[in-house]
C-alpha cells in the first residue's frame, strides 16, 4: 500500500562548486528515494542550497559581486545536479533565500520565542567561519579547527540572541533512549549521546546586522539577522509548505506520535542535525525527525581533498567523460555508507573496466546478441519483477548500498558461469532440434536474468536500466553500454 515517504539531504553552502562529497550524499539519498518510488510510496525528496551566513557574504565581497547575484549563480550549479546526476524526477529544490523559506524561518523563531527559549545576552566566543559554529578550546587543535585548519579562529564579542539548548538535555537523552535507531550508524549515535550527556550549552542564533547584513531578519529586531544554522535547518519543513500547509507537513514529516522524516548528512553535521535541530523542533512543538543517516568523508590517496594538493575530484568532469550512472554505481558500491573512504581516478577507472565494460556491459551485449539472432520475439519479464524487493530492498532500507550492489554483481558472475557451463551459443547451432530448442530456452532464462539485473539496478543506474529494458523489449543488441577506457 502506498504511503508517504520523506527524505532530505543537508543543504550545501553555495561558496564553491559542487564537490564529490556532496555528490556522495545526494546519490545515496537518490538511491533510497528511487527505491521507495519503485515500491509505490509517495516520495517527497528534498535538497537545495544554503545561501546565508558570513562565509558566503565574504565570498561575494571577494568576488566583487552583489551577494544575491553571487548566490544565484552558484545555486544554478547545484540545481544542474538534478540532470547531471540523473536524480529523482520529483526532486524538490529549496533555496534559503526563497521568500517562503525566510517567512517560515521567522515563524519558527516566534514559536521558540513563545516557548521562552530565546533570550538576549552579551558574550565572547571563539568561532569557526568554515563550520559556521562556535568552538570550545577542547574542540580546537593548536588553536585551529581540525576541519578548517587554513582558517583563523575568530573571536565574536557582541550582544546576540541565544537558544536555550541547555533546557533540552534530558528531553534529547530521553528521545535517544526511546529510539535506538534514531541515528545510524551506532558509533555516530554513541557520539551524539556522549555529547548530550556532557551537558549542553545555549548557542547564539543571531548576528549583528551591522557586522553581517546577509541573512533573515530577526522578527521584531531590525538590528539582528538570524544565525545561519538556525535559518537553514528550517528548510526541512519549509519545503513542505510549513506553517501554512499543515496537511502536507503532517503527511510527510509526520506527527509527534508518528514521526516520518528521514534525513541524510555528513559526519560534520552530526551535532546540528541530531541535537540542535531536534531541540529546536521540541521548542517549536513540532515532531522530531524519525531517523538520521550519517555518512563519512571521501578522501583521495589517503588524504583530505585539497586544491593545494591537487587531489580534488570533480564529479562533473567524471560525468562528462563516463556518464552519470558510472559515478553513481561507484559511489554506491565502492564508497562506504558510513566510514571515510578513498576515491582516486585510478580506482574509478579500474572499477569501470572490470565491473561495467568487461562485466555488466559485456554480459548484456553477449546475451542480447544471442537473443536477437535466435529468438523470434522479445522475452516477457513482467512476472519476474516481484522478486525485486528481495534482491536489494533490505540492504537499501539499512543504507547498505555496497551489500546491495555486491548481491547484484554476484548474480552477474553466476550468469557468466552459467553461460560457460551450458554454452547456449553452441547449442543453438546443433543439428539436433531438441538441443537447439533447449539452447533457446537457456537464452530466454538469460534474458530474464538481465531484465532482473536491470530492475535491481534501477535505483543505482536508472539510465542503464532503461537501455537494458529497451533492448529486451525490442529483442535487439543495444549499443555498447560502457566503452572500454
Amino acid at each position: 500500500m502506498s504511503k508517504p515517504f520523506y527524505l532530505s539531504t543537508t543543504l550545501p553552502y553555495v561558496n564553491s562548486d559542487p564537490h564529490i562529497g556532496f555528490a556522495l550524499e545526494i546519490v545515496q539519498a537518490d538511491i533510497v528515494a528511487r527505491y521507495h518510488s519503485l515500491m509505490g510510496d509517495q516520495v517527497f525528496f528534498n535538497t537545495g542550497t544554503d545561501e546565508h551566513g558570513i562565509k558566503i557574504f565574504r565570498k561575494a565581497e571577494e568576488a566583487g559581486k552583489d551577494t544575491q547575484t553571487y548566490v544565484d549563480e552558484y545555486a544554478v550549479k547545484f540545481q544542474n545536479l538534478k540532470s547531471k546526476l540523473n536524480l529523482h524526477p520529483e526532486l524538490h529544490f529549496i533555496r534559503t533565500t526563497d521568500a517562503h523559506h525566510k517567512a517560515a524561518a521567522q515563524a519558527f523563531w516566534k514559536r521558540c520565542e513563545a516557548a521562552g527559549d530565546i533570550y538576549k545576552k552579551s558574550y565572547q566566543v571563539k568561532y569557526c567561519v568554515g563550520c559556521e559554529l562556535e568552538k570550545t578550546d577542547s574542540e580546537l587543535a593548536d588553536g585551529k579547527c581540525p576541519l578548517h585548519p587554513n582558517l583563523a579562529i575568530e573571536l565574536i564579542d557582541e550582544e546576540n540572541y541565544f537558544f536555550r539548548f541547555s533546557k533540552y538535555q534530558k528531553p534529547l537523552l530521553d528521545m535517544y533512549a526511546a529510539n535506538p535507531t534514531f541515528v545510524v550508524p551506532d558509533f555516530r549515535f554513541n557520539e551524539i549521546k556522549a555529547f548530550a550527556e556532557r551537558g549542553l550549552e545555549d548557542f547564539s542564533i543571531s548576528r549583528l546586522k551591522s557586522k553581517m547584513p546577509w541573512g533573515v531578519a530577526v522578527p521584531g529586531d531590525d538590528t539582528q539577522v538570524v544565525y545561519v544554522w538556525f535559518d537553514a535547518l528550517v528548510n526541512y519543513i519549509s519545503t513542505l509548505g510549513w506553517p501554512e500547509n499543515n496537511e502536507q507537513f503532517e503527511s510527510f514529516w509526520g506527527t509527534v506520535a508518528a514521526p516520518n522524516a528521514i534525513q541524510m548528512a555528513g559526519k560534520d553535521n552530526l551535532r546540528q542535525q541530531s541535537a540542535m535541530w531536534q531541540a529546536m523542533l521540541m521548542s517549536a512543538g513540532l515532531p522530531a525527525t524519525k531517523q538520521i543517516a550519517i555518512h563519512g568523508f571521501i578522501t583521495s590517496g589517503g588524504q583530505k581533498m585539497s586544491k593545494s594538493l591537487g587531489n580534488v575530484i570533480d564529479p562533473q568532469t567524471i560525468i562528462d567523460e563516463y556518464g552519470a550512472d558510472t559515478l553513481r554505481i561507484f559511489l554506491a558500491r565502492h564508497i562506504s555508507s558510513f566510514e571515510d573512504s578513498d576515491f582516486t581516478m585510478e580506482k574509478f577507472k579500474e572499477s569501470y573496466n572490470a565491473d561495467l565494460a568487461n562485466g555488466l556491459g559485456n554480459q548484456v551485449a553477449r546475451i542480447m546478441k544471442l537473443a536477437q539472432d535466435n529468438l523470434e520475439s522479445p522475452v516477457k519479464i513482467e512476472g519476474e519483477l516481484a522478486m525485486y524487493p528481495m534482491m536489494t530492498g533490505m540492504q537499501i532500507d539499512q543504507y547498505n548500498y555496497g551489500a546491495a550492489t555486491d548481491a547484484i554483481w554476484a548474480n552477474i558472475a553466476k550468469a557468466d558461469a552459467y553461460i560457460s557451463e551450458k554454452k547456449p551459443f553452441s547449442m543453438v547451432k546443433s543439428e539436433d532440434a531438441a538441443v537447439r530448442e533447449e539452447g533457446k530456452k537457456i537464452i530466454e532464462r538469460l534474458v530474464k536474468h538481465i531484465g532482473m539485473t536491470a530492475i535491481s539496478l534501477q535505483p543505482f543506474m536508472p539510465e542503464t536500466t532503461q537501455k537494458i529494458l529497451a533492448a529486451i523489449a525490442t529483442n535487439t543488441m543495444p549499443e555498447t553500454l560502457f566503452p572500454r577506457k
